[in-house]
């Protein structure tokens, strides 16, 4: 598994960890009065309705069978809903996570069948007073409502590399770059989105090579994004129509870096007529340089590791579709 899907996985299995702390313990109450009473349809679901409270963020508290029937009613915060009485719940992705000897599962994230959300379950295993089977206490919860503590997920900075669309990847041997606009005037265009880095304010820009424009972001407006067309990006006055603005100083690409990133860009347009770059972007404050080639094949790479031409990456064009 790659760095960045470890990072990932233990993000959320942090968040799992820190749910599964405060489900635990209260449902492992529950289903003790629920044992006492395991048959009793009525009086479960008078057990289930005063215990509703106690288990937070709880949508649905319910009683299953070791088959996975439905036992008792439905008990949400609006009461009774009596139609789930001997539901199959078998089939559902958190009863075919259990396991033999399973005491408390949280299930992985689905989506609901009824709200088409995703949602959570937990699973508190019911025994009787010598240790038989009886069935499991159910907790449905919407993703939404639990209290993740939400930490934004830091995306690592590593090269990555993915293949594209086989449809386009087995046609790449019969075609042949031709020049765009773009490319006839390669000089004006960097030089412009030199400016609007540096200048400007522009954090993120993308250029599509083959059609000639290009789409930036910048910091005084960073949730839309502008699209620019060749003339916009010829035409040196277009920097007149954005505020001037420092460069930042917790971008992690050095501003004297600019130039050279949006050099190797140019470098890989023109490398070669059948293996060339179709898109380049970079994003300053993550420092990544991403890149999608004739083939469809695709890298993300730290701009560091881009400007390294001893790194593999400058060995593996060819190789990318």
């Amino acid at each position: 598994m790659s760095p960045n899907k470890d990072a990932l996985r233990e993000s959320i299995a942090e968040q799992r960890r820190a749910l599964t702390g405060l489900m635990r313990e209260p449902m492992s109450e529950v289903a003790a009065r629920c044992s006492a009473h395991w048959g009793d349809r009525e009086a479960l679901d008078e057990i289930l309705l005063a215990a509703l409270d106690e288990i937070p963020h709880c949508k649905y508290l319910y009683a299953l069978d070791p088959g996975g029937v439905q036992v008792s009613d439905n008990i949400s915060q609006e009461g009774l809903l009596k139609k789930d009485f001997g539901r199959d719940r078998s089939q559902r992705p958190y009863m075919q996570q259990i396991k033999v000897g399973t005491d408390f599962l949280l299930s992985e994230a689905y989506i609901s069948i009824r709200a088409k959300r995703p949602s959570l379950t937990a699973l508190q295993t019911i025994f009787d007073a010598n240790g038989k089977l009886l069935g499991y206490l159910g907790a449905d919860f919407d993703l939404r409502d639990l209290p993740l503590t939400r930490e934004l997920y830091d995306e690592p900075t590593s090269w990555r590399q993915i293949k594209g669309d086989p449809a386009i990847r087995t046609t790449v041997f019969q075609q042949t770059r031709s020049d765009s606009r773009m490319d006839i005037h390669m000089d004006e265009v960097l030089g412009v989105m030199e400016e609007l880095f540096l200048e400007h304010g522009v954090f993120h820009a993308k250029l599509h090579y083959s059609s000639s424009r290009a789409t930036i972001w910048l910091v005084d407006d960073p949730y839309r994004y502008r699209l620019m067309d060749i003339d916009m990006l010829t035409d040196a006055d277009i920097c007149l129509a954005y505020p001037r603005r420092s460069y930042p100083d917790n971008a992690l690409v050095p501003a004297n870096k600019i130039r050279e990133v949006l050099e190797g860009l140019r470098e890989l347009r023109f490398m070669d007529d059948m293996f060339y770059l179709r898109s380049g972007s970079l994003n300053i404050f993550n420092g990544m340089v991403s890149l999608t080639f004739s083939c469809d094949g695709s890298h993300y790479i730290p701009w560091n590791e881009f400007l390294n031409r001893e790194h593999a990456f400058w060995a593996s064009q060819h190789t990318a579709c």
